[in-house]
């Protein structure tokens, strides 16, 4: 039973990560994000990240494979929903997100997502 819900809609993945995460969690939902994927043929995923208040080094890790992964099955990922104060920790700590897409919210990234992959 998975612990973050994952919609589909429209080709794409949604996760809503609604509270933090232990690490066998997050490796949970790098597994189930994964299987999900090939399995629906997804073409992007989302991950929503508003209702986190904090992110440690393993969850941003985490976050960051599962994007690499999706994109060697042929999905983008965005992450949307990042936190003023948990970027702004982020950044202090030293967890980028490089070659990771972000977004202000959910709206954002499906629009960021229909053009990236020219479905506008």
């Amino acid at each position: 039973m998975a612990i973050v819900p994952i919609l589909r809609q429209r080709g794409y993945l949604i996760a809503t990560i609604q509270a933090a995460m232990t690490d066998r969690e997050a490796e949970g939902l790098q597994d189930d994000l994964m299987e999900q994927a090939s399995s629906y043929r997804a073409r992007g995923v989302i991950i929503d990240v508003t209702a986190l208040d904090v992110m440690d080094s393993f969850a941003a890790r985490t976050l960051r494979t599962i994007a690499h992964m999706a994109q060697l099955r042929g999905a983008q990922t965005v992450i949307v929903g990042i936190q003023p104060e948990v970027a702004f920790a982020m950044v202090q700590l030293g967890l980028a997100m490089e070659d990771v897409h972000t977004a202000l919210d959910l709206e954002e990234g499906l629009t960021f997502l229909d053009r990236l992959l020219r479905r506008d």
